[in-house]
């Protein structure tokens, strides 16, 4: 993957969908696109921005992304730590 590619991010509920760059965090993407997502920490450790993929994949840059092994398998992430490796839609937003 190279870290110039950019994915497309599509958010549930709602029409919107933005742009994410390899290279970014998606938090950053969204917040770059004018799209406000939950955050507080910004590391991976408050879990305040916890979201769940619907289809698509994530990658950390951090060994310990704040995420159990369960949650990982069920397909949750943090924005805030997460960088896209693929086309995304976001299923949902928080620990439902």
């Amino acid at each position: 993957m190279e870290l110039n590619e950019r994915f497309q991010v599509l958010l549930p509920g709602s029409n919107v969908a933005f742009k994410a760059s390899a290279s970014d965090t998606l938090l950053a993407s969204a917040q770059r696109a004018g799209v406000v997502l939950t955050s507080s920490c910004r590391n991976g450790t408050c879990r305040a921005c916890i979201a769940r993929l619907g289809e698509g994949r994530v990658m950390y840059r951090i060994e310990w992304p704040g995420l159990s092994a369960d949650e990982k398998a069920a397909g949750y992430f943090l924005p805030c730590v997460a960088y896209p490796a693929s086309d995304l839609v976001v299923r949902s937003f928080g620990a439902d």
